[in-house]
């Protein structure tokens, strides 16, 4: 089942930029950030009380609050970065270098969490890398 949320992940992501780009014209990148993440809070907070996930929130340690509130801060900024990114350049150029949050979080899930790299994500990450390249070069 996670692939298929993946998937579905992939192509709402996809749509994200797409509309946001049309979206943005003419609208500063802040605000309209502002407006997107409004209406995430939204989405995000309906989905919690219709599934009856809000009792959990008593059970969250200072661990899990912690990292939850510094993950929140990093998805902001990123945001914040991404829309000044595609209000000043074009999707098709800036998508792949936001993508290559793969490599990273490739990188990062090895240094930080211990998981491990099979050459399958080795060569995985090295195509996606050369691809960032190839989508850049003029």
């Amino acid at each position: 089942m996670w692939k298929l949320f993946a998937i579905l992940s992939a192509i709402f992501a996809a749509l994200t930029s797409i509309l946001a780009k049309i979206g943005i014209k003419g609208v500063d990148s802040n605000l309209a950030t502002a407006i997107r993440t409004v209406v995430i809070i939204v989405l995000a907070w309906g989905i919690v009380f219709a599934t009856g996930a809000q009792s959990g929130i008593t059970s969250l340690t200072k661990k899990s609050w912690t990292f939850l509130i510094l993950s929140g801060l990093a998805t902001g900024l990123s945001w914040v970065f991404y829309y000044k990114a595609i209000a000043l350049g074009k999707v098709s150029q800036v998508a792949p270098i936001d993508k290559s949050s793969i490599v990273l979080t490739l990188i990062l899930s090895f240094v930080i969490l211990g998981e491990q790299f099979t050459a399958k994500t080795l060569i995985a990450g090295a195509l996606i890398t050369a691809g960032t390249f190839v989508m850049l070069w003029k």
